[in-house]
């Protein structure tokens, strides 16, 4: 059986990996995503943030179709979502 982070036991509904996905992960740690509050609190954090932002806000513009950019429910709406893009 395939590792828990490309099914559906290791993905969040609202968006990105839950704790079992992260942690079948093998190529390293991932860690979970930075949201705007916890940024404000960390330098090093909000950089982190900034940079994933900037990477996903670029892949949405130019490697998806419009309906998946406007879909609400599409894995990357839902990331951007959740990092509070």
């Amino acid at each position: 059986m395939s590792e828990a982070w490309t099914r559906k036991e290791g993905k969040n509904p609202e968006g990105g990996l839950n704790a079992a996905g992260r942690r079948s992960y093998k190529k390293g740690t991932l860690k979970p995503p930075v949201s705007a509050t916890q940024a404000r609190r960390s330098p090093k954090a909000a950089a982190r943030r900034r940079s994933f932002c900037a990477r996903m806000g670029g892949m949405k513009k130019r490697l998806t179709s419009a309906r998946t950019a406007n879909d609400p429910n599409s894995r990357i709406n839902k990331a951007l979502r959740k990092w509070d893009c």
